[in-house]
């Protein structure tokens, strides 16, 4: 690139952050006045209005005196608003201006554009744009295509441009220190200096390396199912970040960051993203995990966590149910169920007062069931609270006349009477109209539990209908033709009501819970939320996507995952892509594979690709680096002698170090040996806890997501990894490395990895 070229950029860029800069000057004296003429219109206020109350005339000029003011507090807080935004962008277009630019023709006979491509848009008159936001749509060209003709989306439909020139920026401190020119999308040099990087606590954007395929999931607009099937380390996450930065930018005005909504496979990976959308001037969306969704809406209950799911052991019977318990079959059972419950075996509870019976359940299920058959679910249970209302309120008059009523009134210090006055004027005709008075008060008072009871329907029981449920299920399912027994299924029974009598639950028995509870009640689900996006989605099960699907009826889904990293659900990913083509219309579905992986080197993905039989296509990008390591140490002191020398290498060299253990007591086991060797890490051990910088011990359910320079895999022995359906597992921990991959077993390796060639790792 002649010297010449460089010259005029940095003359061009250098003009651009004047103008960025006299911007920030102005956007700075906009907040400032704002804030003094708020601080001026609320003194005022108060000095100024004076409330007149005795007229008509009066209160009305109060009210519009209020109501002006209001405005223009509004107005003001717009403009201070509007200027706080423009400052946060243009602070971050001061560093880094932009990244790319295009030169383009808009046809054979038009002069050719420049344009030049940044985080956000800047223009120095309305309709005068320096810098372009990468969401904008002529923006999509530098992602889409090479030189020559490329086609992208406008508002008003498709549009064509011949691009000339695409050049590529990496801008420090207003300077510019390389530029490419390119006919590709990015250039490999650009990406291998951004994955040459160290990783961090934060993850950071890719607006300037995004890849053509990323760029179709970013853009797209149409798809009520966008499935994305991504190796480890492809940029899925990366890609979905964007996206919602994309969709925010799109429908600006018509989606706010609050009807968007991300599942993530753990707390540490939420922490991990958390940095990615205000990076590019965004409020982050809501984000939790499924175990979170599940466990707020049952606060009364402990949900089986991600430990204890991992660490259970269960019988080949327990497993089946398991499986069909997380089956599309299962959810449409549970269905028919809650749609019999319209005519007949809803279960009541009495409603009871001071210890005895009030309303009981004959009377409820007789009132219940006598609404006509169009009455459903939710129409029923409310007409049934209105009854149920009724009876109370009839009943506060026969109550008043009893003994206890006016044994409490006479018990009453001067306070409490004083408080059951409340502000009514105390004139009463006689002294038996004003204990009438008292004596519903008192009675209104003593009800007020048993209408918040109703009102609440708490005399439906959640508990002994699912226990209904799974009892009556035998008449809805085929058990045999799933290899299950009845007695396997009556013993499963049995364990789950011991279990919610201790108020436990396992993950697997939740999602059908609370299915059936909205059913019951007539809950038509969230209908706010617009786009719900859910990673990892291979370690979910059938039931689970169809009740989130019922939970956001009007969302759009965006569901990624890697088919080869299915930790809890095994052998069941293969099947989730056929069962999730029944709940979305094909035609507004669109599948798209990402098979490049750019998160390890070449050494690392290829060494990866080898623990997988018949995995997903995985291509590595041509980013050398150093061999995989094998160290098969004769005992536990002699493995950790290795982990803790390994430790000090990528410490000296300012790695990131995870080491990955497979289970949370092996990890725990590990760190204290360290600690007392002197070693400092921190262990992680649940999925509600921050990541820390430095060294981190990490079990591999915990993982997910996650990626750091150097990984140590902690006992890849044969007494840990033997069964084979525990390859995704393996792969997974091994590809959470970027730049090294030290691999410990102890007396003997894992047999997992027999089928890596000994020409593509180094013993030691």
């Amino acid at each position: 690139m002649p010297d010449s070229i460089k010259a005029h950029e940095q003359e061009h860029l250098d003009a651009v952050v004047t103008k960025i800069k006299t911007a920030e000057k102005d956007a700075k004296q906009r907040i400032d006045v704002a804030e003094d003429d708020e601080a001026g219109i609320r003194k005022n206020f108060v000095n100024d209005l004076r409330i007149k109350t005795d007229s008509y005339e009066g209160l009305l000029e109060t009210a519009l005196s209020v109501r002006q003011q209001q405005q223009l507090l509004a107005e003001r807080q717009n403009s201070w608003q509007h200027a706080t935004t423009e400052l946060s962008t243009i602070q971050r277009l001061e560093k880094k201006a932009y990244f790319a630019r295009i030169d383009f023709q808009e046809g054979p006979t038009a002069k050719t554009e420049t344009i030049y491509i940044g985080l956000g848009s800047f223009s120095d008159t309305p309709d005068h744009f320096l810098i372009y936001d990468w969401r904008a749509p002529i923006s999509s060209i530098y992602y889409d295509g090479e030189l020559g003709n490329v086609s992208y989306q406008t508002p008003d439909g498709e549009q064509t441009v011949d691009v000339k020139l695409k050049r590529q920026f990496q801008i420090e401190d207003g300077t510019i220190v390389t530029l490419y020119d390119t006919d590709q999308t990015v250039t490999d040099q650009m990406l291998l200096s951004a994955l040459s990087e160290h990783s961090d606590t934060k993850m950071k954007s890719i607006v300037t390396t995004i890849q053509k395929e990323q760029n179709q999931i970013i853009r797209d607009t149409k798809s009520d199912l966008l499935f994305v099937q991504g190796a480890a380390g492809s940029g899925k996450t990366a890609a979905i970040l964007q996206r919602v930065a994309f969709l925010l930018y799109r429908y600006r005005g018509h989606l706010t960051a609050g009807q968007v909504m991300l599942f993530s496979p753990n707390q540490l990976f939420n922490d991990y993203i958390d940095q990615v959308l205000p990076e590019l001037g965004e409020h982050n969306m809501v984000q939790m995990t499924y175990y979170q969704y599940a466990g707020r809406r049952l606060p009364k209950i402990d949900v089986e966590t991600l430990a204890q799911r991992f660490g259970e052991t269960n019988t080949p019977a327990q497993k089946k149910i398991s499986q069909l318990k997380g089956s599309l079959a299962f959810f449409d059972a549970v269905t028919a169920y809650a749609d019999q419950l319209e005519s007949s075996d809803m279960v009541f509870r009495n409603i009871k007062f001071q210890g005895k019976v009030f309303i009981d359940k004959e009377k409820i299920q007789e009132i219940y069931y006598s609404f006509n058959r169009n009455y459903h679910l939710g129409n029923r249970l409310q007409a049934t609270k209105e009854a149920l209302i009724r009876i109370l309120n009839r009943r506060i008059t026969s109550e008043m006349k009893t003994k206890w009523v006016e044994e409490t009134i006479q018990d009453m210090s001067k306070e409490q009477l004083d408080t059951l006055y409340g502000e009514e004027p105390r004139e009463f005709d006689s002294s038996e109209k004003e204990m009438q008075f008292l004596s519903r008060k008192v009675v209104m008072q003593a009800f007020d539990p048993i209408r918040k009871a109703i009102v609440r329907a708490r005399f439906l029981s959640i508990n002994n209908q699912y226990v209904h449920m799974l009892r009556n299920l035998p008449s809805r399912i085929d058990l045999a033709h799933e290899g299950i027994s009845i007695a396997d299924w009556n013993t499963s029974v049995e364990e789950s009501i011991g279990k919610l009598k201790d108020h436990h639950m396992q993950l697997v028995d939740t999602t059908p819970y609370l299915y059936l509870y909205d059913k019951m009640t007539g809950k038509g689900g969230e209908r706010d939320m617009r786009y719900v996006f859910m990673d990892e989605i291979q370690d979910y099960n059938a039931f689970q996507l169809a009740f989130l699907k019922f939970s956001f009826p009007r969302a759009r889904f965006t569901m990624l995952g890697d088919l080869n990293q299915a930790i809890f659900t095994k052998e069941n990913s293969r099947t989730l892509l056929q069962e999730l083509s029944t709940m979305f219309d094909p035609d507004k579905t669109r599948v798209i594979q990402l098979t490049q992986s750019y998160r390890s080197t070449q050494q690392v993905t290829d060494f990866t690709k080898h623990i997988l039989k018949n995995g997903e296509a995985v291509t590595a990008f041509a980013r050398e680096g150093e061999l995989p390591t094998m160290t098969l140490a004769a005992d536990e002191a002699a493995g950790l002698n290795r982990v803790i020398d390994q430790i000090k290498q990528n410490e000296e060299e300012d790695e990131t170090t995870a080491i990955i253990g497979k289970d949370l007591a092996d990890c725990r086991e590990l760190t204290e040996k360290l600690k007392a060797a002197g070693v400092a890490v921190t262990l992680i051990q649940s999925e509600n806890q921050r990541l820390a910088p430095g060294t981190i011990v990490v079990p591999s359910f915990l993982a997910k997501g996650l990626e750091f320079d150097g990984v140590i895999v902690w006992q890849a022995s044969a007494s840990r990894y033997a069964a084979e359906d525990e390859r995704q597992l393996l792969y997974t921990i091994c590809s959470r490395a970027m730049h090294r991959l030290s691999i410990i077993g102890i007396g003997e390796f894992s047999p997992l990895l027999s089928d890596v060639p000994s020409d593509e790792y180094e013993m030691i």
